[in-house]
This record gives C-alpha cells, structure tokens and sequence, in this order.
C-alpha cells in the first residue's frame, strides 16, 4: 500500500523523471536515503514501470500520425493472439486497443509520409491473417498529448 508521500514521488516523477533524488527528496521532505528508498520500492512494486526520453515526432521527420480501426472477420481467441503479436512487432504502432463497438482494435501509427503508410497498410495490416476491414483516420492537428496519469492518490 502506498501512501502521500508515495502519490507525491509519482506526481513529481511523472513531471520529471530526470529530477535528482536530492531535489526529490527536497520537495517530498524527505532525506536523500528514504526518499531513494521509497523510490527503489515504487520501481520493484511496478507502480514505477520505466524511465522514457520523448521525442518530438517532427523534428525527427515522423509527420503522418493514423488512428487505425482494424475489424478481424472472427474474434477467436486464435486471431485475437495473432494480431496481437504482429501488431507488437512494429515499430511504428505506437499504441493498439483491443475495443468493443464497431472495430476489434484501434491503433495509432505514426510514419513519415503517406507512401510509408501506403506500405505499411497493403504489405503489412492487410496480410495479417484474419483482419477483414481497415479504416483509417488521420490526425490532422495535435490538441492535447500527455503522459502523466491524473493521479488521485493521497489527495
């Protein structure tokens, strides 16, 4: 169980991950040791999962971001696995959903140009056994994008 000091460390490593423990501890109150302490805990329980730098997608010329709407003809267990399993193996999926509605899955590609996403969809999505409708959604401005979790915890 963790507890408000615990929610803080989250909220403040979520700002920033690169903060020191001596600023982290400075601003939860704590000394360095039980604040790396408490740290180490948060990482081994999996409230903490990794550390990630991220990467502006068009400054490193990633400028086509797609919401895919993928139906399978059946949704057996079989074909639910082995899209799954294709879909993690590529790079540019950048998130997949397995949802209710319309479509069985939803996901997010981002690639540089049209001719990569031309590509992707006809040598890749289409050939995965099972899949029966494709739809594709182009984002053509990004409003709103974060990472941090609107955490509750200790409030």
């Amino acid at each position: 169980m963790i507890d408000t000091t615990d929610w803080e460390i989250l909220r403040l490593l979520q700002g920033n991950a690169r903060i020191t423990n001596i600023e982290l501890s400075k601003a939860i109150g704590l000394s360095p040791s039980p604040t790396l302490a408490r740290v180490k805990a948060l990482e081994q329980s999996g409230h903490i999962s990794r550390y990630v730098t991220l990467i502006d997608s068009l400054k490193v010329g990633l400028k086509v971001s797609v919401f895919i709407n993928v139906a399978l003809e059946r949704q057996v267990e079989s074909a639910l696995e082995r899209f799954e399993e294709s879909i993690k193996a590529r790079p540019e999926v950048m998130e997949c959903y397995l949802m209710t509605g319309e479509s069985d899955y939803l996901i997010r590609v981002v690639v540089a140009d049209i001719q990569v996403l031309e590509e992707f969809i006809l040598n890749f999505l289409s050939k995965i056994p099972g899949v029966g409708n494709i739809k594709s959604s182009f984002a053509l401005k990004q409003v709103k994008y974060k990472t941090a979790l609107p955490l509750l915890g200790g409030k």
